[in-house]
């Protein structure tokens, strides 16, 4: 099974889209519940809270609802360490969002106002991927209408759902950022106009709480 994520060229109609995402970002909480666009299933493994954020003219961009309770398979030694995202299942749903306005992904892909699931994906070790991101840990965007179960994917299938989810030969992608779990959802500025949300999940080993998992999602900013 070939693993690949092609890339593509930048059409000049995205543009806009990559100009309008520059500038101060920032966030809100609310309790708002997740969009009833998702399957019934996915929406209860959602938290109860959402993350609103804030494009530099105070406008909602999108509004984010993490997994309340985020399975990883680690040992008690990898726990007292800190869980990193290789400990969670490829696949996994750590998430959804709904956009209120079209956006770009990590590769300057226009991804549409809706609703979509966010699974975690690996980049894969290979030429086209190389050097092209600081880290290899991805939400992959998923339409609603196209993510119905909880369940696993397989790779291929993810890649193919993603891909026709904005419509696109490559799934909608945000990377991950390393993050430590915080009493509330923050968002910093990194290198490059890059904007990460830092939130948490449950961490549940061996179906048990053990403490908790940070999510950092780098919602602005691509890759060069």
């Amino acid at each position: 099974m070939a693993k690949r994520w092609a890339f593509l060229l930048l059409p000049l109609c995205l543009l806009p889209f990559v100009a309008a995402q520059e500038g101060k970002f920032s966030i809100k909480t609310a309790t708002n519940p997740p969009p009833k666009e998702l399957a019934a299933d996915i929406q209860k493994l959602l938290g109860k809270s959402s993350i609103l954020l804030l494009d530099p003219a105070g406008k909602t961009v999108g509004e984010f609802w993490v997994r309340a309770e985020i399975p990883a398979d680690a040992t008690p030694e990898q726990v007292k360490n800190g869980i990193t995202y290789r400990e969670i299942r490829q696949s996994e749903i750590l998430g959804a969002v709904r956009f209120e306005q079209d956006w770009t992904d990590y590769r300057k892909q226009k991804v549409k106002a809706g609703v979509y699931t966010l699974r975690l994906g690996y980049q894969p070790a290979d030429g086209d991927h190389q050097g092209s991101s600081e880290f290899q840990e991805f939400v992959l965007v998923m339409r609603a209408d196209k993510d119905k179960s909880p369940e696993l994917m397989e790779f291929k299938q993810m890649i193919e759902v993603g891909a026709k989810s904005i419509d696109t030969g490559h799934p909608g992608v945000f990377m991950l950022a390393p993050t430590q779990p915080g009493p509330e959802p923050t968002i910093a500025a990194r290198a490059r106009n890059h904007w990460v949300i830092n939130t948490k999940g449950d961490l549940i080993v061996g179906g048990k709480k053990v403490g908790a998992v940070g999510v950092g999602l780098n919602v602005v900013g691509h890759t060069e």
